[in-house]
């Protein structure tokens, strides 16, 4: 209830009188002139009068203001439900789609590792890495995801064959990299999904070589 319909409600109860009986009651000097006024028993009634009308008034007000609170509160909730169902409806890239990318990464470091340009090997290795991260996040109904864990320590290997700049332990840590891969590959059920050291540029518009 707005202030505007307490007012239209106090004219309908007639409330006014009710208040200026006690407002004089009290301001009147002398026993004598509150007697005239009205008596004992008169004013017991319009004081009983005056307090159950403040406390419908008052009752009628905090019911309007739940109400109100209630009303925001199914709004809020119906915009919650709107947005998580887009959220739901968003477009989500696949498992199969995240493995192709980490396909052309594992790729592309091979030729950077073998050409020693190690900025670039380490570029791919990180992508590799955050391709596997993402699967983990936007993959977490797929079984398969329960077996990745053993890909870890072979990335962090041949991190650690870029980051000491040692070809020959990049060699043999990327085959373990790629051994892992199809071990991986077995224990998900996909072992038809064969990966190999590759033998020629995913790309023909990249130079792997090191900037000079």
């Amino acid at each position: 209830m707005d202030f505007e319909e307490m007012i239209l409600f106090n004219e309908k109860c007639d409330l006014l009188p009710v208040y200026e009986s006690i407002k004089k009651f009290y301001l009147l000097g002398s026993a004598t002139e509150r007697n005239e006024l009205v008596s004992h028993a008169d004013m017991r009634r319009s004081v009983v009068r005056f307090n159950r009308y403040f406390l419908l008034i008052a009752t009628l007000y905090i019911l309007a203001s739940c109400n109100d609170q209630n009303k925001q509160v199914t709004q809020m909730q119906s915009k919650i439900d709107s947005l998580q169902k887009q959220l739901a409806e968003s477009y989500k890239p696949g498992l199969g789609e995240f493995m192709s990318g980490i396909q052309m990464h594992h790729a592309k470091l091979w030729f950077a590792g073998q050409n020693q340009n190690w900025a670039l090997a380490n570029f791919e290795v990180h992508e590799i890495q955050e391709s596997l991260d993402d699967i983990r996040n936007f993959c977490q109904d797929r079984p398969e995801v329960k077996a990745m864990g053993m890909i870890n320590p072979a990335v962090d290997s041949v991190h650690n064959a870029i980051q000491q700049k040692n070809l020959q332990l990049f060699k043999n840590s990327f085959i373990s990299l790629t051994n892992t891969c199809n071990n991986c590959h077995k224990a998900t059920d996909h072992g038809f999904n064969v990966v190999i050291i590759p033998t020629n540029s995913p790309v023909t518009n990249q130079d792997f070589k090191t900037v000079q």
